[in-house]
């Protein structure tokens, strides 16, 4: 196996480093906004909504979204962030109830700020489903004929808070540690 020969660097010449990518880290500035973003929506909006996907499409989400954009506003995002500006305990919380919330912010996950009433919101979220076509990597529903769209995304409610009540939609999370902070 012949090697290539290496080329040596110049003594004198300073060693430089090249970024290929062009994209800037996100900065304590922007995380700050987004944590104002969501404190306003908080005193804007009747409720909140936890909720998660499966199978996001980006153009999909941004369709759901544009058909409620008069009553509700969502955020996707670092869930750190989101926990910061709900408040992530008793002390730090900043509507009673909230630190709640923002333990339920894990994985795949989102906020909905709404002043749908209750029972609407529930049955647009539970309605929604749209089929596309699957990404490399993903298991196959049936046989793989092409032209099939096997990946559904969905969203899920996982709970709710309005100042008067929190409650959790999702079976098997009443018992996570919500209740023992």
């Amino acid at each position: 196996v012949q090697r290539r020969p290496r080329v040596k660097q110049h003594p004198k010449m300073p060693k430089s480093k090249l970024t290929l990518s062009k994209t800037k880290k996100k900065g304590r500035e922007q995380k700050e906004n987004i944590v104002n973003s969501i404190r306003d929506a908080v005193e804007s909006y009747n409720s909140v909504y936890v909720f998660n996907f499966e199978n996001m499409r980006n153009l999909k989400f941004k369709e759901f979204r544009d058909q409620l954009r008069s009553t509700s506003r969502f955020f996707l995002g670092s869930n750190k962030v989101m926990q910061v500006s709900l408040g992530r305990s008793v002390a730090d919380e900043i509507r009673p109830g909230l630190h709640k919330v923002s333990k339920l912010l894990r994985g795949n996950s989102g906020l909905c700020f709404t002043n749908m009433p209750k029972d609407e919101a529930q049955r647009i979220f539970n309605e929604y489903e749209e089929y596309d076509f699957a990404r490399t990597g993903s298991s196959a529903t049936e046989t793989r004929l092409l032209g099939n769209k096997m990946a559904t995304f969905r969203l899920h409610l996982i709970c709710r808070w309005s100042p008067e009540e929190f409650e959790i939609y999702q079976e098997g999370l009443e018992d996570s540690d919500i209740e023992s902070s």
